[in-house]
């Protein structure tokens, strides 16, 4: 596959957030494709021509299932190369079974959202959202030790953080945290306790953690198992003043569970991503003091994009040049990850 066939399928709004002139001109060079064209529709007839010529599908968010319908309509298609993180949304069971390729920038995308996290643990020791609310709604000029009282205890000198899932993301948080003076503990059964002391990390059992930490941050993926991981048990074992952060699914908190615990005061969290996802205005989330609720931007957005963008045309290029993809999404992966 010297020069493939490649269409692309998205939202077509994604297309100049990933390719500069530079990247497209780096596509333009790299594979036949039009410049002009990105699907979201494989059943559109002004698609047809593209679609049976492609041989390679370079997709984002938006895109379509990949159904046997679908496939039927692309006969040459040989792989598949996400520009996004999970590709849930669009590989089914006939991707498979077509023995196609398929290939993920989810370890690019895994960098904002470490950064996002570090962040969010630096500024929530700090209780610094919460802190920000009151300097401006209070204008009280009083000095640090009028704050820290009133917040404490504050900042992040030998603080314990809790991770939950040494996913992609949560290594790399395990890794950023190293610059913080603080104890780190790790849950996830299905890696070695090994492997999480040569992260500097501490092994721990998940009620053990959660009991622990004065930082939770949730980096488990979304399946049967973690559904409400966080519920109204283990959300009651977090100590007094504690903070959970979830940047990975929704799904893994009771949300009720963790609003009940918000409106008494008990915790603070920092939530990206939430069930349902989006929120419906009416959602009391919005009106609690000691949340900070952003709205899924933890993961590439603006200029981060790029650097997904560059992924996936790096991945084009060694599959061109019949060089192993380092993105490589196998079947029997992906119930476990995100």
């Amino acid at each position: 596959m010297s020069r493939p066939v490649v269409v692309l399928a998205m939202r077509p709004a994604l297309r100049p957030h990933l390719f500069d002139a530079a990247a497209e001109a780096r596509l333009a060079a790299l594979a036949d494709q039009d410049a002009a064209l990105v699907v979201q529709d494989f059943a559109d007839p002004r698609a047809a021509g593209a679609l049976a010529r492609a041989e390679v599908l370079i997709t984002g968010w938006d895109c379509p299932p990949l159904d046997a319908a679908a496939l039927d309509r692309m006969p040459r298609l040989g792989a598949v190369l996400h520009s996004g993180g999970s590709v849930k949304h669009h590989v089914t069971d006939a991707v498979w079974d077509r023995g196609l390729a398929v290939s993920s920038a989810v370890a690019d995308n895994a960098i904002p959202v470490a950064e996002y996290t570090l962040a969010m643990v630096i500024a929530a020791a700090k209780r610094l959202p919460a802190m920000e609310r009151a300097f401006r709604a209070e204008r009280d000029g009083r000095d640090w030790q009028y704050w820290s009282e009133a917040f404490g205890p504050v900042g992040n000198h030998r603080r314990v953080i809790g991770v939950v899932g040494l996913s992609r993301v949560g290594r790399r948080v395990v890794e950023l945290l190293r610059v913080l003076d603080a104890t780190v503990l790790v849950h996830d059964p299905y890696v070695p306790e090994a492997l999480v002391r040569e992260l500097g990390a501490v092994p721990a059992e998940l009620d053990d953690l959660v009991a622990a930490s004065d930082v939770v941050t949730l980096h488990a993926p979304s399946t049967a198992e973690t559904r409400h991981q966080m519920d109204r048990r283990r959300l009651g074992l977090m100590r007094d003043g504690a903070t959970l952060i979830n940047t990975a699914r929704g799904a893994l908190v009771d949300t009720g569970a963790l609003a009940d615990e918000l409106r008494a005061g008990r915790l603070y969290a920092v939530v990206d991503v939430t069930d349902p996802d989006p929120l419906p205005a009416g959602s009391e989330l919005f009106e609690l003091p000691n949340l900070t609720l952003t709205p899924h931007v933890a993961g590439s957005i603006g200029g981060e994009l790029r650097r997904l963008g560059a992924f996936v045309l790096d991945e084009l290029q060694r599959l061109a040049e019949g060089r192993d993809l380092l993105g490589r999404v196998l079947p029997e992966t992906l119930p476990s990850i995100a």
